[in-house]
């Protein structure tokens, strides 16, 4: 049959399955808009406040489903405001078809009004990226991003679309998309025999549960092999609910701001297994000393992490789901009574408590977890707040937790929680912001305002930008250059300005009460929280340090 380009692109979103698309229309991309339009019963779009929302949304819905994220901008600067989406998206390996469309053929490379290279710009930071410049490889390129950011390590995916490719008509012949198999032909008896040989060999294994266990969905496979190699069990930041917070196993977050259970458990250890984690230098600290007198055997889905950051004694390559049940059957029940004895006394020497005086971030977590029954989706910005989020929340499940941990991005979390709201009506979403990281998206309030979203907006606001501070005062000698932000801003009556409920709290009990209205509202909610400018995050390991030397306020004050 004979259709538009931009009937294409809408007829090969409905063979994806996509439901939802995040964007903000222009002139270039003004015929998907226009068949977009004919679609609105099939396809929702959620208009943003700004393209970065846009792709942060699809970003969130990504992470919080498993599906392929969706986001639409049109030329020039519509482009270029989802790169720092796309980034984020890379970094973490998120899987999300970002489609823009360009100035017409022969306008290109003209510098025409709203003309960008988006295809130049954004090949660093994307999986695959392309610019359809014949309407009869436009269906073909659709299917194949599609396939490119789901397969293997997931990632984004970019297809810019000419003006007029959207306007000329071609056969379309629609297909059946195929299923994406596991990555396992990768995954070599060789490897198999080592691993199962280093994992009987040790006497004191430990379990590093990264992001890759989370897309893999391993989180019963992961469970089966930590009881039967009787280890315990830390994660990285983006690992967070591929194993569950509340098993006895689970000793926290590993790293800078890891527990201390964890950073001197792995110290200890004679075997590191890590699973689904790229050892990020905000894991290792020191990475010349990072477990010296153990060996590490890495499970990836990605050759490209084998031997990167840390040289490896083993490795298993494909999907960790179907490398953990390739390599189960082949180890006897294990006991580590001595070992697992050791690391349950350094969680109980060094327990993860939150501070019990006046408002804080941690004991705002705790009320959030406690309340929520650990069930919320919890989203975050970058800076205190995350780390706090990560810390005192018990993650249990996958796509409990989205964040940005690769790239770090400020103003990440509002868009990714309208994403994640939207993906989940039936899930409480709760976005954790610090006040630095708010006053770069606050207008995304308007969408969800708009959409009539029930998300929960807590920012932990200490009139400063938080953990640059803390970098200030621990290494900086209290030199607090640029990073005050006492302006007087009222949150609250922003969030109403923006068709929100705002509350202020000043105290932990203004707090649990804002945040018990907050629950039963079906509009979004903003707390505005209160707390210490000098409020810290702890423990903590000092750049280019090693990660047992990891040190909290208490020791401090005894140097």
């Amino acid at each position: 049959m004979e259709m538009t380009g931009a009937q294409i692109v809408i007829e090969c979103l409905k063979e994806q399955g996509v439901d939802t698309v995040f964007g903000y229309p222009g002139g270039a991309i003004l015929n998907v808009y226009d068949e977009l339009y004919k679609h609105k019963d099939e396809i929702r779009h959620v208009l943003t406040s700004h393209e970065q929302g846009a792709s942060h949304a699809a970003d969130g819905y990504a992470r919080s489903t498993g599906k392929v994220g969706v986001c639409l901008a049109t030329s020039g600067p519509g482009a270029t405001n989802l790169v720092t989406g796309i980034a984020t998206a890379y970094m973490d390996s998120v899987p999300m078809v970002a489609i823009t469309c360009n100035v017409t053929l022969p306008l290109l490379g003209k510098d025409s009004f709203q003309e960008v290279d988006i295809a130049g710009i954004t090949t660093p930071i994307t999986k695959h990226n392309f610019i359809v410049k014949d309407a009869d490889k436009l269906a073909d390129t659709i299917r194949r991003a599609f396939r490119i950011a789901r397969t293997g390590r997931p990632g984004p995916v970019l297809v810019d679309i000419t003006k007029d490719v959207t306007g000329a008509k071609v056969e379309y012949e629609p297909v059946v998309v195929e299923p994406v198999a596991r990555k396992t032909d990768s995954i070599l008896p060789s490897d198999l025999k080592n691993a199962v040989e280093l994992i009987q060999a040790s006497e004191k294994p430990y379990i590093f549960v990264g992001g890759g266990a989370v897309i893999s969905e391993a989180s019963e496979e992961i469970k089966a092999f930590a009881d039967l190699i009787d280890a315990p069990v830390c994660d990285s930041l983006m690992g967070k609910g591929a194993f569950d917070g509340t098993d006895p196993r689970y000793t926290g977050m590993l790293g800078m701001h890891g527990t201390k259970a964890s950073n001197l458990g792995v110290s200890g250890c004679d075997l590191l297994i890590a699973l689904g984690t790229r050892f990020s230098d905000r894991v290792l600290g020191n990475p010349k000393r990072f477990c010296q007198d153990a060996k590490i055997l890495q499970f990836d889905v990605d050759v490209a992490e084998i031997n990167k950051n840390v040289v490896v004694d083993g490795q298993v390559i494909g999907d960790l789901k179907e490398s953990l049940k390739a390599i189960l059957p082949k180890i006897s029940q294990m006991k580590h009574d001595s070992w697992m004895q050791h690391v349950n006394e350094l969680k109980k020497i060094h327990p993860q408590e939150a501070p019990k005086h006046g408002l804080n971030g941690p004991l705002a977590v705790e009320y959030v977890y406690k309340k929520t029954e650990g069930d919320a989706i919890i989203v975050t910005e970058v800076g205190q707040h995350q780390m706090w989020a990560a810390q005192y929340y018990k993650y249990k499940r996958p796509h409990q937790l989205l964040t940005s941990g690769g790239l770090g991005t400020m103003g990440y979390g509002l868009g990714a929680a309208i994403g994640a709201q939207i993906a989940n009506p039936d899930k409480v979403v709760v976005n954790f912001a610090g006040d630095g990281c708010f006053r770069m998206n606050m207008n995304e309030l308007a969408t969800a305002s708009r959409n009539k979203l029930p998300l929960i907006e807590i920012i932990m606001n200490n009139h400063v930008l938080g953990m640059v501070r803390q970098w200030q005062a621990l290494f900086y000698g209290e030199r607090y250059s640029a990073t005050v932000l006492d302006d007087g801003v009222d949150f609250v009556k922003l969030a109403e300005a923006m068709g929100c409920k705002g509350f202020r709290a000043t105290s932990y009990e203004e707090f649990t009460k804002a945040f018990d209205q907050a629950l039963t509202e079906d509009v979004p909610v903003v707390i505005d929280v209160i707390i210490d400018s000098d409020d810290k995050v702890w423990p903590m390991v000092a750049p280019g340090k090693p990660i047992e030397e990891c040190f909290d306020d208490e020791d401090l004050r005894k140097d």
